[in-house]
C-alpha cells in the first residue's frame, strides 16, 4: 500500500512536533563538517535551535511560515521558511527542510520543498537560499534536483 502524503501549514498544535523534528535534524547532523558554524549569517539558511521560542517564531512572526509534511496523517517532516529583505529585494531562506529517516524515499521531502517554493513565490521572493553542510551529498543532490545551484561557499577557521 502506498503511503498518503500531504503538506499543510503548521498550527500552534503542531509546535511540539516541530520542535522534535528540529531536534532530530540537529541530532542527525552531529559530526558533520561545518555543523558548529551553522549561524554564519542571515544569507543562507540556519536551522533554529530545537526550542519552542525559536521554532514558534515560524508560526507567529510575519514573513515566516512552518510547513509540516504528513505521511499517513503523521507529521514526519517539516520546512521552516522566512523572507529576508535585502536592499528591498525579498529573498526566500529555507532554514530547514527535513524528513525523518524512516519516512524518506517516498517523495515527502520534495513535496515539502515544492510547497515552500510556492509560498516563497506568493511572498514575491526573487530567489531562495538553502544550506547543505559540507560533505552532505544527499542534501546537495536534493537541492540540485530542484534546480538549486551553489552560489557561495563560506570558509571558516576558528581562532582559539
Amino acid at each position: 500500500m502506498v503511503p498518503e502524503e500531504e503538506v499543510r501549514a503548521a498550527t500552534g498544535d503542531d509546535l511540539g512536533r516541530l520542535v522534535e523534528i528540529t531536534g532530530d535534524f540537529h541530532a542527525s547532523s552531529v559530526g558533520r563538517r561545518g555543523v558548529g558554524n551553522t549561524r554564519v549569517s542571515d544569507e543562507g539558511g540556519h536551522p533554529p535551535e530545537a526550542s519552542p521560542d525559536e521554532v514558534g517564531a515560524y508560526l507567529t512572526e510575519p514573513g515566516r511560515v512552518a510547513l509540516v509534511g504528513l505521511l499517513d496523517n503523521w507529521i514526519a517532516g517539516a520546512a521552516l521558511c522566512r523572507v529576508n529583505q535585502t536592499e528591498g529585494n525579498p529573498r526566500g531562506v529555507l532554514d530547514l527542510c527535513f524528513v525523518e529517516q524512516g519516512a524518506r524515499e517516498v517523495g515527502l521531502g520534495r513535496l515539502l520543498l515544492d510547497r515552500s517554493l510556492d509560498w516563497f513565490r506568493d511572498q514575491g521572493c526573487t530567489g531562495v537560499d538553502g544550506t547543505a553542510f559540507p560533505g552532505d551529498r544527499d542534501a546537495k543532490q536534493f537541492f540540485e534536483s530542484a534546480g538549486f545551484k551553489a552560489r557561495l561557499l563560506v570558509m571558516h577557521l576558528p581562532l582559539d
